[in-house]
């Protein structure tokens, strides 16, 4: 389990549009992983457009901010487009990324059980290492609490 002050796991993810991002060439920038279930379901819809919409407050603040899930780059590229997303989304579809970050759970529905995302993020210093962790993340006033955590870097 990631902590406070450890380094944040690397990794090299697509992103819709066809760039490739890799944590380590970010660092001397704080940087805003959040991972959550499905594109164009209703809370992931709602958490997408509200880091959209604080992007501009993200980059002022010199935090870069990217959303992560197991959907494909096609999917992602669908929903930004759909939903007009300015958050850059990235496609971890093996779920390699998920594991290191200790948000791919078992989860209960109806009393069946199935793996899948823990809505969670994470603020990693620009020295690399993990500033803040939000797990189990309810929506509303995510985002806001996510900004000012990053301004006070």
């Amino acid at each position: 389990m990631l902590d406070i002050s450890t380094p944040a796991p690397d990794f090299t993810l697509p992103q819709a549009g066809g760039d490739e991002v890799t944590l380590s060439a970010l660092q001397g920038s704080p940087v805003v992983l959040y991972f959550y279930p499905r594109d164009d379901t209703p809370g992931c819809t709602k958490e997408a457009i509200a880091f959209s919409e604080h992007l501009d407050a993200f980059a002022a603040a010199g935090a870069k901010v990217f959303g992560i899930s197991k959907d494909s780059v096609a999917s992602h590229e669908k929903f930004t487009k759909k939903k007009e997303l300015s958050v850059p989304l990235l496609s971890d579809e093996n779920a390699s990324v998920c594991e290191d970050y200790g948000v791919w759970v078992e989860k209960n529905m109806y009393g069946k059980k199935y793996m899948g995302i823990e809505r969670a993020t994470f603020l990693i210093g620009a020295d690399g290492t993990i500033a803040e962790i939000w797990r189990k993340v309810k929506v509303p006033g995510h985002a806001e609490k996510v900004l000012e955590a990053a301004k006070a870097l």
